[in-house]
């Protein structure tokens, strides 16, 4: 534990030197208002101090809290109501065939988003796939910098920094910047086999979505599912009715349980966070899925969430994504 101190003090010394301080004056604000406030922009605002990055002792021993910090830091997470309005439309059980949704789910979203770095270069990542499994994936030169791009950006924020130092601590990822991008690289845009030879990858089943025996696997990101919806291939069906007469869903939920059509195929149950940024996702479920357990317990944002991970070839994700308690 020592040396992992030792080389945690040396990371945050390299991260401090090497992004921008983040400020008080967009510490809570909207990602919106920091866009457009002059005097916080993106070059002089601020990235983490050594004082946010380092996680607690108690952070350190309980992952649940850990994670409550991780949602505390994500600064370019979108505001209910006023970055992004949903029309939930009605409820339904996964099993009725019938659409209670006569809209689509996003009714607005800021269109600034993709203006963010991290937004930016998560976008460049979701043409990179054939959504089919058993079609083998073949990674182009442009597809493999788009790759390390998206996980250089991620890695500058503050999300990204507290996951990094806290798995280093913990023992389960490498305190080297460097070492622990290859290992982020490994976990979810390493190439295996889902239906046949390097078809599938972490990032594409969990994020983009995949289609396999007529029916629409993963796809558990809320952007892939704006974007797919604004070019009209979601057909958005309603919300999954709470099992234990748990809350509703509404305009300004920040998880949601669906149902939708991507093109033909339907997805009967999908759980998605709403409105977090693309670090803030692979922040939680590498942390969840490095920590070793199927079902991990969290609060987030006032909901008790299950992150469930599943593992798949040699310690690779093979899915992760969020359960509302209440349905789980």
């Amino acid at each position: 534990m020592a040396i992992l101190v030792i080389y945690t003090e040396l990371l945050l010394g390299t991260a401090i030197a090497h992004t921008r301080q983040r400020s008080a004056c967009n510490r809570q604000e909207p990602f919106t208002k920091r866009l457009h406030t002059a005097s916080c922009t993106q070059d002089d605002a601020a990235a983490v101090s050594q004082s946010e990055s380092r996680p607690t002792e108690a952070e350190l021993e309980s992952l649940s809290a850990a994670c409550a910090r991780l949602w505390d830091l994500d600064s370019n997470r979108l505001v209910p109501g006023r970055d992004y309005v949903l029309d939930v439309g009605g409820g339904k059980k996964a099993y009725w065939s019938d659409d209670k949704a006569a809209e689509p789910l996003f009714k607005h979203v800021e269109p600034n988003v993709f203006d963010l770095p991290t937004f930016r270069a998560f976008y460049d990542l979701l043409d990179n796939y054939n959504r089919e499994c058993g079609v083998e994936e073949v990674v182009t030169r442009q597809e493999r910098e788009e790759n390390g791009h998206f996980l250089d950006v991620i890695c500058e924020t503050s999300v990204m920094k507290y996951a990094h130092i806290w798995l280093a601590m913990n023992g389960q990822a490498s305190p080297d910047l460097k070492q622990f991008k290859r290992e982020l690289h490994n976990l979810w845009f390493k190439l295996y086999r889902r239906s046949s030879s390097f078809d599938s990858s972490g990032f594409e089943h969990v994020f983009v979505g995949e289609v396999k025996h007529g029916k629409v696997t993963g796809f558990h990101n809320w952007i892939q599912l704006f974007l797919e919806e604004q070019r009209g291939n979601i057909d958005y069906k309603g919300f999954i009715f709470p099992r234990r007469r748990g809350q509703e869903p509404d305009e300004n939920s920040q998880i949601m349980t669906i149902q939708f059509a991507w093109g033909a195929e339907l997805k009967s149950v999908s759980s998605t966070l709403i409105g977090v940024s693309p670090e803030f996702e692979i922040a939680l479920y590498t942390m969840c899925f490095l920590s070793g357990n199927e079902d991990n317990f969290i609060e987030l944002a006032g909901y008790d969430v299950c992150i469930k991970c599943h593992s798949i070839g040699w310690g690779m994700i093979g899915s992760s994504y969020p359960i509302v308690v209440d349905e789980a």
